[in-house]
């Protein structure tokens, strides 16, 4: 199918972060073929441009597809102090509730919310010691289902046993290798294992291997809570990325996710290993675990992406918030620009799972994921100069009128035609009051 989008102003992100005025952009079956002042070959569906903005589909570095089944679940637990009683209390106990149908509804509701919010492609880490086998695939079905795409793994730990440690590790293997078999344009698959505190020295080396051998991103949970910290240099008289360097582990394939609590030392040691980091800044907010040092790490190049961590899954919300957060942290307003954090949110989510020459930016060749957003309305005019800005000020994800995925169309005039929403409703009718009663919640 061709799709061309007429007389719009196209935020590219490519090299030169070149955004084109009253220009179109054409569309030929899974990619974009043309960017110029006017095209004038035909095609199957028009859009009309006018009046709206054109950016690269929104990427989610970090995502927890399954934290949306806890929405406003009132869940009868002491109140927590500090982040380890958060994951005792309330996550762990979430992971070992769920089961390979939960994990399946969680996936095809979080993509639904994704994909009208702007988001294309998204990078998941699922955790469940009583769900691991199969569960990739649970999960992949309600990413295609939704029709967007997904970078997906098991969450491998130790913290109950080193044979749940292993068997995550084996699933993700399993998925890496079958996608080898059998590829989807809509998916791919990474390693991921949990924060050090629940690893072995031995679990991390035998995933870096495997990453080795059949390679993918590898992404770890880092600092996110003082426990990290506390726990590596109690065990190892070294502080996280210290022992995550000295293993080996870390590498220009590596994306760690929070870096909250971590040290001027140990960044270097991030940006001399390559490695990436996921930002996930309203998460971080939320657990009250910390600011991570963006701004420490942007002076020393260390490459930043966007996540939300399974918490909101709004792309522009998140953005938002990552551009206000290290203002008030630093109580300097010239600590992040509108630029730079849509910059997180799209070119650097593509650039951290190595998707650039695919992902990211709207450039003929690239594959076709593109958000058009339509303030109405326009409260002030939106010229090259300030587009980040309108963006970051004052658009919504109410605003978000088209979505292509692949060069399809997934949103159409607001409204999600890749999946109906009943469809998603009725998953989650099936699965999430026993699963709440498993919490000791009754719907």
């Amino acid at each position: 199918m061709r799709i061309l989008i007429k007389n719009a102003m196209i935020v590219t992100m490519d090299a030169q972060r070149r955004v084109l005025k009253n220009s179109d952009l054409l569309i030929d079956g899974t990619k974009i073929v043309a960017i110029d002042s006017q095209i004038r070959e035909s095609a199957d569906l028009v859009v009309d441009g006018t009046g709206r903005m054109v950016l690269p589909g929104f990427i989610c570095g970090h995502t927890h597809l399954y934290g949306i089944m806890l929405r406003g679940a009132p869940l009868d637990v002491k109140p927590t102090t500090d982040f380890l009683q958060i994951l005792d209390r309330i996550w762990w106990k979430v992971d070992s509730a769920f089961v390979n149908e939960d994990a399946y509804a969680s996936a095809l509701a979080s993509c639904y919310e994704f994909i009208r919010g702007g988001t294309t492609c998204f990078a998941d880490t699922y955790s469940g010691p009583g769900s691991i086998e199969g569960v990739l695939d649970a999960i992949s079905k309600g990413v295609i289902q939704a029709g967007m795409r997904g970078i997906l793994a098991f969450e491998a730990t130790e913290r109950n046993s080193k044979e749940e440690g292993e068997r995550g590790l084996k699933e993700n293997i399993h998925f890496l290798n079958k996608l080898q078999k059998t590829p989807n344009d809509l998916l791919w698959g990474m390693y991921s294992l949990h924060a050090s505190f629940t690893l072995s020295d031995e679990l991390i080396q035998k995933t870096r291997e495997q990453a080795d051998r059949l390679p993918a991103p590898l992404t770890i949970h880092t600092s996110e809570g003082l426990i990290d910290v506390y726990h590596n240099i109690e065990r190892y008289d070294k502080r996280t990325v210290e022992r995550l360097f000295d293993l080996g582990v870390l590498g220009p394939d590596v994306i760690l996710a929070h870096c909250v609590h971590v040290n001027q030392d140990e960044l270097k040691l991030i940006k001399a290993s390559g490695a990436k980091v996921a930002h996930n800044p309203m998460s971080n907010m939320n657990n009250a675990v910390g600011v991570s040092p963006l701004k420490e790490m942007y002076e020393l190049g260390i490459p930043v992406c966007l996540g939300n961590d399974g918490f909101i899954f709004d792309a522009i919300e998140n953005i938002r918030s990552a551009y206000l957060i290290h203002k008030v942290h630093h109580l300097d307003t010239r600590v992040t620009t509108p630029q730079q954090v849509i910059e997180m949110a799209t070119i650097n989510g593509a650039q951290a799972y190595g998707l650039e020459d695919k992902l990211g930016s709207l450039e003929p060749g690239k594959l076709a994921d593109l958000v058009v957003i339509h303030p109405n309305p326009r409260i002030t005019p939106i010229l090259p100069e300030g587009v980040y800005g309108y963006i970051v000020y004052g658009c919504t994800a109410n605003e978000v009128e088209h979505v292509f995925v692949n060069g399809r169309q997934v949103v159409e005039n607001h409204q999600v035609v890749s999946v109906e929403s009943e469809v998603v409703k009725k998953a989650l009718e099936g699965v999430v009051p026993i699963l709440w009663e498993k919490l000791g919640i009754k719907c």
